[in-house]
């Protein structure tokens, strides 16, 4: 025997007055005769209906000879009202499905059997109701005059993203063929057109911001993102690390060859007594080399004693070592830029560190040029300083989870489609969390080494 069919429940609204104003020019018309149609809703786990009964009115205006009524949150000869559109688009745009997930979900849980062409639709209608000329505006308003920029990569095409870290806000976008100058000067010039004057403009490494920068916004401070330079130190530190364990690795396989067949209790004795081979200590200390780069603050005791089996093991990562920490003591919160200048010169006179190939290459990030816009932010009063691209970054790991769950976007309209509802979003969070009565706790924000700090504080 099949499952028998859900009883439909069925909702009656009337909204048929014998007078209505007219949708176009809002004069009132007389009405002709009434009609009825049902319109599907949301309900969990059943059919619902609402059994609409409206009016068609005589115009008495130039705009049309008749006009028929419908009630709030039905649209003109909708099948669906605007209950169903709205979870369509929250489960695309809010939870981050795809579209034939979110149709499957609809169908288990509200026994909708929607159509992918209406979901599309539904998307499109949304894009085209948005008014983003009302978004430039408030940005302008709320602009903080801090502005993060970055680039990402969406399948063929590049993403020119900025955002304004300290008014927690998305500011433009723009969708390119290629990720050259050209195309980023062109986007940077429509914000400067708009009349965004930022004071400091934070980017991560790329040479396309430099030249761009200097001649669209002169006075204002490039910040380098204090993240990404210690993103590359690090890597170059694990880089010595891997060279000096596969030279230990390597000095392991050395002297007499090894007996055939299993040990016995005197060898395994014997080996027991001699401790870890070199072989094993050169494991030990590459599947623990993260501790080289890990603050000292943020060490568990077990983690604390295996580093200094690993600087037993291997004494020349002593070296490294110290060089994290003085890098770290380097990007921890200087007073002023005289004072990171002063830390700055102790660490490029160290000789020990320039004797090795991959910190002499480190101190090329530190060099004279790169150094004043990595802390270009000490310059900012403390409750308005950004030293990192974090927040972009944020919102472009977004967009790239929404590509994951797309697979991938095969029109240019569609992925600009997706672009603007998610930032409309965002706009829209932003807006209801600066109307609620209650204050919500400050956001934290990662440090440049990898911990949390409160928003207002130097980032």
């Amino acid at each position: 025997m099949g499952t028998e069919a859900p009883t439909p429940v069925v909702i009656p609204i009337h909204c048929a007055p014998k007078k209505a104003p007219c949708p176009k020019c809002g004069r009132s018309g007389r009405r002709k005769r009434t009609f009825t149609r049902r319109v599907r809703t949301v309900a969990y786990k059943a059919v619902a209906y609402l059994e609409v009964t409206g009016g068609e009115y005589r115009a008495r205006c130039d705009c049309s000879t008749t006009f028929r009524n419908v009630p709030e949150g039905v649209l003109p000869r909708a099948l669906y009202d605007n209950k169903v559109r709205d979870l369509v688009l929250r489960r695309i745009l809010d939870d981050g499905m795809s579209v034939e997930r979110t149709l499957e979900s609809l169908r288990r849980e509200y026994l909708l059997d929607l159509s992918t062409g209406f979901a599309y639709d539904v998307l499109h209608e949304r894009a085209r109701q948005l008014d983003l000329s009302e978004h430039r505006r408030e940005v302008l308003a709320r602009f903080s005059g801090t502005l993060c920029v970055d680039e990402l990569h969406l399948g063929r095409s590049t993403l020119l993203l900025a955002t304004d870290p300290l008014a927690d806000l998305p500011v433009a976008f723009a969708l390119v063929d290629a990720n050259d100058r050209g195309h980023m000067r062109r986007f940077l010039r429509n914000l400067k057109n708009w009349g965004l004057a930022p004071e400091v403009v934070v980017t991560d490494g790329s040479n396309l911001y430099p030249a761009v920068l200097a001649e669209l916004w002169p006075d204002a401070d490039h910040q380098l993102c204090a993240f990404h330079v210690l993103k590359d130190i690090n890597g170059l530190i694990l880089d010595a690390v891997r060279r000096l364990r596969s030279a230990i690795s390597r000095r392991g396989k050395a002297g007499r060859k090894k007996k055939r067949g299993r040990k016995g209790a005197k060898s395994k004795a014997a080996a027991a007594r001699r401790g870890m081979t070199v072989k094993e200590k050169a494991h030990f200390v590459f599947r623990r080399r993260h501790l080289i780069v890990k603050r000292r603050e943020d060490l568990s005791e077990a983690e604390r004693e295996d580093l200094v089996r690993m600087l037993e093991y291997l004494p020349e990562l002593a070296t490294l070592r110290r060089f994290a920490d003085r890098i770290y003591w380097l990007f921890d919160a200087p007073k002023d830029l005289h004072q990171a200048s002063c830390r700055r010169g102790a660490i490029m006179r160290d000789a020990a560190f320039r004797a090795v190939p991959e910190l002499a290459k480190a101190l090329k990030q530190l060099d004279e040029e790169k150094f004043p816009k990595l802390m270009a932010y000490l310059a900012r009063p403390v409750g308005r300083r950004v030293r990192t691209n974090n927040h972009v970054e944020r919102t472009n790991r977004m967009f790239r989870l929404l590509e994951k769950v797309r697979y991938k976007w095969r029109r240019r309209r569609t992925l600009v489609r997706f672009v603007i509802l998610t930032l409309d979003r965002i706009w829209e969070e932003r807006a209801a969390a600066r109307s609620a009565p209650a204050a919500a706790p400050r956001e934290t924000e990662p440090k440049a080494g990898g911990k949390t700090r409160k928003r207002g504080r130097a980032a």
